[in-house]
């Protein structure tokens, strides 16, 4: 049941993008610099699109940065988690080699011990 809700979903999506971009087909010209700093610096770069790959492509970007903003944002948590791993792996090891583990269960520390499985 969720399988085809989530293809309704996808399908009316695609329907509003569609007509998004059937209702602005219009060509729009981006210039990368304003004509008056564009004719100072010696830059007249300019590209003619429809305007709904100007929409699509701003709100691409703008996906973009925010996922690029939130990795780098979360960056100290995912090295703290690093951290952690790496220091239970080594105290993991440390009781294995010093023969301090100890299941947590009496059944399993039956199973586990040598010679003992019957």
């Amino acid at each position: 049941m969720m399988k085809y809700l989530r293809y309704v979903v996808l399908l009316v999506i695609a329907i509003v993008l569609i007509a998004v971009a059937l209702a602005n087909r219009q060509v729009v010209t981006l210039r990368l610099l304003p004509d008056d700093l564009a004719a100072l610096l010696g830059l007249h770069r300019s590209v003619d699109l429809p305007l709904f790959a100007v929409i699509f492509g701003g709100n691409a970007v703008g996906i973009l940065v925010g996922f690029v903003w939130e990795w780098l944002r979360e960056h100290k948590y995912r090295a703290t988690a690093a951290a952690k791993t790496r220091e239970v792996s080594r105290l993991e090891r440390a009781a294995e080699r010093s023969g301090t583990a100890t299941p947590k269960d009496e059944v399993l520390a039956l199973l586990d011990a040598p010679g003992k499985a019957g």
